[in-house]
Formats: C-alpha cells, structure tokens, sequence
C-alpha cells in the first residue's frame, strides 16, 4: 500500500496544471486546521475558502466505479467505510467553518472537474 500516492495524482496532477494554466493560484495539499478536526485538500483556494477533493474511485466508493473486494472483505470493507465517514466528517467540519467543498471523482472529464471548480469560485467572494 505504500505504492499508493496520497496526492500528486495523476487526475489531481492534470487538474492542477489546467486551473494554472487558465491563472488560477492554489495551494495543494495544504493543511486546515478546524476545531475538532485537521482537513487535508488536494486544492485549496485559501482566499476564497474553496476546497477541492480529487478523489479516486476504489477509496472512496465511487457510485459507478467503486467495487468492494471479493477478498479480505474483513479487512476491506471496513477501511472503505471509515475513509467515506472521514470524507463526510471533513466535509462538515469544512462547511461549518465557512468552507465550500468541491469534491471531483478521478473518472470525471477533464473540462467538467475544472468547470466545477471555476464555478465554485466564481460563487465565493473574496473575504
């Protein structure tokens, strides 16, 4: 598992090359710290309080994509389950102190991730 990129991926790579390229600036994979709780996005619009998530579709249990394990469901179906609730409990915790989350599956166009992420922060106004 250590194979396993926990960010520089290669949506999140191509994500972040094309929101730099259109003049959007961002800090990646930069730490928010939240009473009760510390958030970790791949993106961040800190002045306009815009998360971004690029999440990938076996850890998070993607609608479509996502398939749970025909093996070692002891073990897997489990870590599954905590990585959606630390998902859900980081959107929260985000939403509550002022955030907007953006959350993108890895499958998603590359056009739709970023049109998601521009309206995002054409919604938020600078604080």
């Amino acid at each position: 598992m250590r194979a396993n990129r926990r960010s520089d991926t290669k949506p999140e790579l191509a994500l972040r090359r094309e929101l730099h390229k259109q003049g959007y600036r961002y800090r990646k994979d930069y730490r928010i710290d939240l009473t009760g709780a510390r958030v970790r996005p791949d993106i961040a619009f800190t002045a306009r309080r815009v998360a971004v998530f690029v999440d990938g579709c076996f850890w998070h249990c993607c609608p479509e994509h996502g398939g749970q394990p025909a093996s070692n469901t002891w073990y897997w179906e489990p870590k599954l389950a905590r990585n959606v609730e630390r998902d859900r409990a980081a959107d929260a915790a985000l939403a509550a102190a002022g955030w907007q989350v953006v959350r993108i599956w890895e499958h998603e166009s590359l056009d739709a991730a970023v049109a998601a992420v521009v309206t995002a922060l054409a919604g938020m106004t600078r604080a």
